[in-house]
């Protein structure tokens, strides 16, 4: 008798793995998700309160966590924090200043609701922690600046000085020329994107006199900033500012800077006082930025008005 042949039988039938680019599609929905959620901030004009800085990317990391998994949550929650700031960069890219100030809020809030993700050993376990612990301290963190009840005190005061070998009454003349803007001596912390002055025009120190300082680069339109003279004594020259249409506005608002001359053995002690408020939230983090890049500004402006006299 003739031997039967082995029966083949067919592979058992196995779903295809999931692929890159079934994550990828993933990934571009929470974008598109978080970038609906950007336009509502924008629309409710809540982009300057930590809603923005802290709240957006809690929700784009939920909708990561949310994702099929990847071999880590961690990298999955890095890759899509990093996708979504290019296609903002891409979007918005003479706004890359505001991008690198964010850029630190989501990937911190991005790698520790990965790493949450990673060392717990359940998706309920996760789900405790999560629920528990982080999403209720970042949902509290993401309300500072919505109302002014939730807002921390935002006016401050900055003073730099500067010495020159010229009396008071030389110093108060060179100011009445107004500084010569060069750009290549600009610190690099304003060459980040912000605004840059072009040039400046007006006169006088006496009550009254205006003076307006053009600004060009950076974020949003080219734009003025007007200022006025409201004291002016021997020793004391206040200014305050009349309107602003930089984009430093969207940041801060000028209130008023004020000069004193105080003779020393040498010559003069210039000292430079500005005052504004803060507009970006969170405090803990837009305030020490923006008291750095103010003291820079007035640094420049001495260096600009007085040189090495």
């Amino acid at each position: 008798m003739l031997e039967q042949p082995p029966e083949i039988k067919p592979p058992p039938l196995t779903p295809p793995p999931r692929g890159k680019f079934a994550t990828f599609g993933w990934v571009c929905v929470a974008m598109a998700l978080a970038s609906v959620l950007y336009r509502l901030l924008v629309l409710g004009e809540l982009e300057q309160s930590a809603l923005m800085f802290i709240g957006l990317p809690t929700a784009l990391a939920v909708l990561l966590g949310a994702l099929p998994p990847a071999k880590t949550a961690t990298g999955m929650m890095v890759k899509g924090v990093t996708l979504f700031l290019l296609l903002l960069g891409i979007l918005f890219i003479e706004g890359f200043i505001c991008i690198l100030m964010a850029a630190p809020f989501f990937y911190t809030i991005g790698i520790v609701i990965g790493l949450i993700a990673d060392v717990t050993k359940s998706r309920r376990e996760w789900n405790n922690r999560f629920r528990v612990v982080v999403l209720p301290a970042l949902a509290l963190m993401s309300l500072e600046g919505v109302t002014g009840v939730l807002s921390f005190p935002r006016d401050e005061t900055v003073t730099v000085s500067h010495e020159v070998k010229l009396t008071p009454s030389e110093t108060r003349g060179i100011l009445a020329q107004g500084p010569d803007f060069d750009l290549k001596n600009l610190p690099t912390f304003l060459k980040l994107g912000f605004p840059q002055p072009t040039a400046i025009t007006g006169g006088g120190l006496e009550t009254g006199d205006t003076w307006r300082i053009s600004f060009a680069g950076g974020e949003g339109k080219p734009g003025d900033l007007i200022a006025e003279v409201t004291e002016s004594t021997a020793d004391q020259i206040r200014v305050e500012c009349v309107s602003d249409t930089s984009h430093i506005a969207h940041w801060l608002a000028w209130e008023e800077a004020v000069w004193k001359f105080d003779p020393t053995t040498a010559g003069t002690k210039i000292s430079l006082t500005m005052r504004y408020r803060r507009l970006l939230d969170p405090a803990w983090y837009f305030k020490p930025i923006e008291r750095f890049g103010v003291r820079k500004a007035g640094e420049y402006f001495l260096e600009q008005t007085f040189g090495s006299q």
